[in-house]
Order: C-alpha cells, then structure tokens, then sequence
C-alpha cells in the first residue's frame, strides 16, 4: 500500500481513537501508538514481500473503509443471527467490530470460566489482558497485525483455569452489516494445563462491500487441549483478513479446521509455535468461484524435540478464482525427533482457475522425520468413466466426485451442529445434482 493511503488510515484513526477500549491503560495506549506507527510507516503488505507475493491487496487502497463507531445493533435482524447461531453452544456475537450482549448467549458458563468481550476483559481484567495481548502475534509481523493492533475496537476474551473441561463449544459469531466498514477485532483465548475448550469463529456479512481483520491468539498451556474451527462466508464483495498465531507449551495439543468460502479477497495466516512434544494438526478446505482470489498461509515452528504435527489442506477452484496455498514447516536446531507431514492437493474445475501452492520444509535439526507433497489437477478421467459405466452420466458424476473430494475435510468436524453448517455452504457453492443431502 503507498504511503498516502496509510496516511488517510492514519488520519481517520485520530477521529476514531478516543472511542476505542482500554483508554484508561498506558500499556495499551502505547501498544497501540508504536502499531499505528508501524502501520504508517509500513501500510498493508505488498507482493514485493515474499510471504505475499501471490496475494494483491492494492484493492484496499480504492476505498477508505470507516469502522463504526458504536454497535448497530439495530440493524441487525434478530432472527437472521438466531439462524447463524449453533446449538448447544454458548454464543459470543459481535456486529460490525462490536460486542452485542442481547444477540449473545452467554448463560450457564462455570464459574470460574472467563467467556467476554475485549472491551470488557480491558475493563475488569486488564492484568490478565496485559499479560498476553501480542505475545502471539506481534505487530512488527506484517501491516495487518499492526493495523489490527491499532484500530481493534472489540473482540472476544476467554480464559479457562486449569483442568477444566467445557462440555460446550464457544461459537465467535462475526457478523458485518454495513457498507463500506471495517471491522477489526482481537481475541485472546487461554487454555491452562489440562484445561480443554472448543471454539468456534464464523464470519458472515450482507450482500456489500466491507473489510474484515481479525486476529486471534491462542496460549496452549502444558497437557492442555483446544480445538479451533472457522468458518470464513463473508460477502463476495467483501475483503477479508483472519490471522490465528499460537502457543503451545510442552505436552500440549492443538487442532485447527479452516474453512474458507467467501470475499472477494480473503487471507488466512495460522503460525504456531509448539513446544517439547506438543502435537499440532492443522486441516483446510477453501473453495473458489467466479473472480475469488484466496489465500491461506500457515508456518509451524517446532522449537523443541518430540513434536508432531500433522497438516492437509484441500482447495476446489472454478471459473477464474485463485487459490494460493503456503505451508512452511521450521524445525529448530534443538528439536530433535519431530514428526512433520504437510499436504495441498487441489482440483481445479475450469480451465481458467488458478492454484499457486509453495510448501517449504526448513530444518536445522539432524534427526527428524519430515515430509510434505503437492497436487494440482482436475477430475480423474478414469473416475468419471467407472462412474458412467454404473449408470451415471457425466455431469452427475463430476459432481459426486467434487463433492468426495471436499467431504473428506468436513467429515473431520465433530460437533454436528457446525458439520451441518459447513456441510450447507459446501453444497451451496458447488451443483447438488447427484448429492442427496439426506444420505450425508
């Protein structure tokens, strides 16, 4: 981004920052002076950066998007979020950037859990906000994290005490109503040792053209174990960055299902740091259509010996969309014995599709047992021939195929509820013919 368009970013900040949480807390009114600085200095990344250079965001710079300074919640339809909202889970919903505590369902938590808005963890835990707010993701990262460091007005907090069990998922739900805005919020999850939590972010907008940033930080502490799911359905028009960046301590295990539909433009950062044996799997479906351009990134950084990580990514493109797959896997020096395997496959249904996928296997230890592979093609002929020789035509069977081929990613979702959802925009995106919805 040219350093005029951070500078009108910049400027609109100053009519927008008295408004944002945590102007009482010095350490977070300079948190956020030394990100709006980097930002300024810097703007949104470039493709003359190596870890962007297949992603193009320059389209940010044609318009000024403008965060809302209060929730609007008025213009929100209750009973579209009721729709949005799974069952049997405790429902965090922010609408527009901000905590909306009448669409929330926050009842029956235990006791010692903390489930809230940022806004409100900076009001009345600030200690423990302190403690964690960019150790994850520092602002220096890239000009998304230090935008979002600087103009995040809300976001979601949890913390879960030691060897607590939560029976229940913690569903984030994003939701954008306005043209034209930014949405920009911060999480901060915490697990402590032998803690267990699920939770769920979903981001969903009206038909217009809107950005979104997000970044979520996640702290896995020793023999504890979180699951993170997405699912990113954001408008066609819209632009759309999600960042997840997380720490594990020794022993523990993390797991991540990324499912990525929607915006005109959407990227996905997940970077994690795993300790002494800590276990990591990270899975991915994005689908592609019409002029879509998605990207997803992830880096796992093994900084001890004995960690294992586990990583399958799928994408399905049509008409011109692009997919962009970057997997980087770091073994440090120290850390012998890791057990790494990464794989990308993508099937491309047109010939106008593109998919760039870059995997890269860094690795400063001697004993490790690592390995990654890559495909990119279109529907096996022979497939389709089998298929045709038991009574189905052609178009019927291509159908089926594209659908295996996604289904095998949302098979992995264990909470019904979430599984259903994924599963409705899976065969929204693609033609049903030939699926009965009923035998899934």
């Amino acid at each position: 981004m040219t350093t005029a368009t951070a500078s009108r970013y910049a400027a609109e900040y100053q009519t927008i920052a008295s408004s944002l949480p945590g102007q009482s807390l010095p350490w977070l009114q300079q948190l956020r002076r030394e990100a709006l600085e980097q930002f300024s200095a810097q703007g949104f990344p470039s493709p003359r950066e190596e870890e962007w250079r297949y992603t193009n965001v320059s389209a940010i710079e044609k318009k000024l998007f403008t965060p809302s300074l209060t929730l609007t919640a008025g213009y929100i339809d209750a009973e579209w979020v009721k729709i949005h909202q799974l069952d049997e889970a405790w429902s965090v919903v922010l609408v527009n950037g901000h905590f909306s505590a009448e669409l929330s369902v926050l009842t029956d938590l235990p006791e010692a859990v903390l489930v809230m808005s940022m806004a409100e963890a900076l009001a009345s835990h600030s200690d423990k906000v302190e403690n964690y707010l960019g150790k994850a993701a520092p602002h220096k990262e890239h000009g998304f994290i230090a935008f979002n460091a600087a103009w995040f007005s809300d976001g979601l907090f949890v913390h879960v005490p030691a060897k607590l069990v939560l029976d229940r998922p913690i569903q984030l739900l994003n939701l954008v109503s306005d043209s034209d805005a930014i949405a920009t919020t911060r999480n901060i999850i915490i697990a402590e040792e032998m803690a267990e939590i699920k939770v769920i972010e979903m981001f969903i907008g009206t038909d217009c053209a809107y950005l979104t940033t997000a970044v979520t930080e996640v702290f896995v502490e020793k023999n504890a174990n979180v699951t993170l799911h997405k699912m990113q359905s954001e408008s066609d028009k819209a632009y759309h960055f999600g960042g997840c960046y997380i720490k594990q301590a020794r022993d523990s295990r993390f797991t991540h299902h990324n499912f990525a539909f929607g915006g005109l433009l959407a990227r996905c950062d997940i970077h994690v740091d795993l300790d002494h044996a800590s276990e990591c799997e990270l899975n991915g479906l994005y689908l592609g259509a019409k002029r879509q351009h998605i990207d997803n990134h992830t880096r796992i950084t093994h900084l001890k010996p004995h960690g294992i990580s586990r990583e399958l990514y799928k994408g399905v493109l049509d008409d011109r969309a692009r997919g962009v797959f970057q997997g980087r896997v770091i073994v440090a020096e120290d850390a012998q014995k890791t057990d790494s395997q990464m794989n990308n496959r993508n099937l491309l249904l047109s010939n106008d599709a593109e998919a760039d996928t870059k995997p890269q296997l860094e690795i400063y230890a001697d004993d490790v047992k690592c390995a990654h592979g890559v495909t990119v093609g279109q529907l096996d002929e022979k497939s389709i021939f089998y298929l045709q020789s038991r009574c189905v035509n052609e178009e019927t069977a291509r159908n089926m195929l594209t659908f295996a081929f996604a289904n095998e990613m949302v098979d992995k979702i264990n909470i019904k509820s979430f599984h259903d959802k994924v599963l409705e925009q899976v065969l929204l995106r693609f033609p049903q013919e030939g699926v009965n919805k009923e035998w899934l």
